[in-house]
């Protein structure tokens, strides 16, 4: 019954945080949980989401001895978000889904603009171009210390990328970046806090995320 009103417009959902957050652990948690309430869902991330650009990211991530500019990771980004943006994300939100996105336009902001040093109006610009001005009506940002996040991935025992290997210094401007990120769209960008316990984040996220559902259909109903 309230199905179909849900169904009517999509809604794009990004998930961010520095190396170690536990973001690509609760992105599934999300989804089952908007899937419980109704809502049609996909589930995605960045880099990656088509064949082209699943093959970037191996590009981006691959710890091979070659250094990659700055300024050739961001446009091997912006290629793959190109893809994923035509390809994925905006096929699902015309069916009037909701996209959860692992990583968007804010991930190059901290890491390719904030640690790299690259310049921020730019890559802005850039990524305005490369998705069409397509933006996250909603993102959680899963902030962590640096060295707290490092530690985490330290002890998976998968094998560590390219950016694990990146200097804590480095991971810091990542982080930073995001805050500063936040603090510039309080609206969109919500802050939890990424120290707690998988079980606890989850709970602050699915509050957050039901409240901003409700309080956006309610809006929209107001303009109806």
């Amino acid at each position: 019954m309230a199905t179909a009103q849900k169904k009517t417009a999509g809604i794009f959902i990004t998930l961010e945080g520095g190396e170690g957050s536990g973001k690509t652990t609760q992105a599934p948690r999300l989804c089952r949980l908007l899937a419980a309430q109704g809502y049609e869902v996909l589930h995605t991330r960045e880099p990656g989401g088509t064949p082209v650009a699943e093959r970037l990211r191996s590009v981006l991530l691959d710890s091979s001895a070659e250094v990659i500019a700055p300024e050739t990771e961001a446009l091997l980004i912006l290629a793959a978000r190109r893809q994923h943006v035509d390809h994925v994300i905006k096929p699902a939100l015309k069916r009037g889904k909701i996209v959860v996105c692992d990583r968007f336009s804010d991930s190059t902001m901290a890491y390719q603009g904030y640690a790299r040093g690259l310049d921020l109006k730019l890559l802005r610009s850039m990524n305005e171009w490369a998705t069409g001005k397509l933006a996250p009506h909603l993102t959680l940002l899963f902030d962590i210390p640096a060295a707290s996040g490092l530690r985490r991935r330290q002890g998976l025992a998968t094998t560590q990328n390219r950016l694990d290997r990146e200097a804590e210094r480095f991971h810091k401007k990542v982080r930073a970046g995001f805050l500063q990120l936040a603090r510039r769209e309080p609206r969109r960008i919500k802050v939890l806090d990424a120290r707690q316990p998988p079980d606890l984040v989850a709970a602050t996220m699915e509050t957050l995320v039901l409240d901003w559902l409700r309080t956006s259909r309610a809006r929209d109903r107001g303009r109806r």
